[in-house]
């Protein structure tokens, strides 16, 4: 079980997704594979790393599915529960004219929150080099402290800790609640990934890119990577900075472009097999080309799991 390359915690859900209407006219929805962290994972996996997921969903239909398919990645569920007690979450994706997305979340009392830090096996970060977390299991129930035991044990076993906000304020009863959580995970984390919209929300600081290094230098990060969507990404290293804009695609849906940069950026950065704090400008600026052909390649299929890109897709994309 040890030695993982990345071991991600988070949500595993089923995203229902748009797919037209039926002869009704009423509106008909996939089911799919869904939830920030593991689609980081798979990412990452299907581009050459060795990953494991840490979760809990429903021993129901959605849950034994969900399982099924992540571990067809590849990804390891050694660490994925399955409960009798509470159902696997749900989440509606509503889709604008340009592709951008929103939630509809079914989570009360949903399988993910409840996972418990007692429950989780910490053998699993072992020889982990990098552990991934978001603010999603933060925001209700026992999984909000799992979230911050297990960001604190990673640390201590060794383990890089990349935390990416992916704030869902709809989740949270009040933003006051979701700024202070995140804010208080920032002290335990080395790399940190958020949208404009994030640092905007986190600092009060009107101009993203000065809300971007007042975070990386108040909380002494190896790395701040800011994603702008059509824009592309700003990314602060210690005494760097590496702008990529946006590869040009057809966007068709943008749900987990940020997830898939996630697992693109390190994948990439594993392969150099140094600190990141130990890569030289060039090195970062690949790292960041690759992440940003990840994400961008991501958001020409719908769905998230299933619209990740293989590696020859993302090869192909930067030789263009």
């Amino acid at each position: 079980m040890a030695g993982f390359d990345l071991v991600s915690l988070g949500e595993l859900l089923i995203d229902f997704t748009p797919v037209g209407v039926s002869e009704h006219g009423n509106p008909v929805f996939e089911r799919n594979p869904g939830g920030g962290p593991a689609n980081l994972v798979c990412a990452a996996q299907k581009l050459g790393a060795k990953t494991a997921f840490v979760g809990k969903v429903g021993d129901d239909n959605f849950g034994r599915a969900l399982k099924d398919f992540i571990g067809t990645f590849g990804v390891d569920t050694s660490g994925l529960i399955l409960s009798r007690e509470y159902k696997t979450t749900l989440a509606f994706v509503h889709l604008d004219e340009y592709g951008d997305r929103s939630f509809s979340f079914y989570r009360k009392n949903g399988a993910d929150t409840m996972l418990r830090f007692e429950e989780v096996d910490l053998s699993i970060l072992d020889g982990c080099k990098y552990f991934f977390c978001s603010s999603v299991l933060m925001a209700e129930g026992p999984s909000r402290e799992t979230s911050f035991q297990m960001m604190k044990a990673a640390k201590e076993k060794g383990a890089a800790v990349y935390f990416d906000p992916n704030l869902r304020l709809n989740l949270w009863e009040r933003e006051e609640d979701a700024r202070e959580n995140v804010l208080k995970a920032l002290p335990l984390a080395d790399i940190v990934k958020a949208s404009e919209e994030e640092v905007v929300f986190l600092t009060g600081e009107e101009d993203y890119k000065k809300a971007a290094h007042r975070l990386f230098e108040d909380y002494k990060l190896k790395a701040f990577l800011l994603t702008l969507g059509s824009k592309g990404c700003y990314c602060i290293f210690d005494g760097r900075v590496v702008e990529q804009s946006a590869f040009e695609v057809k966007v068709v849906d943008t749900t987990a472009a940020g997830d898939s940069f996630n697992g693109g950026f390190l994948a990439k950065l594993l392969e150099t097999g140094k600190d990141i704090s130990a890569c030289s400008g060039e090195e970062l600026g690949q790292i960041v080309r690759f992440a940003n052909a990840v994400g961008g390649l991501t958001t020409t299929k719908k769905g998230s799991i299933c619209a990740l890109p293989t590696r020859r897709e993302v090869e192909a994309a930067l030789d263009a």
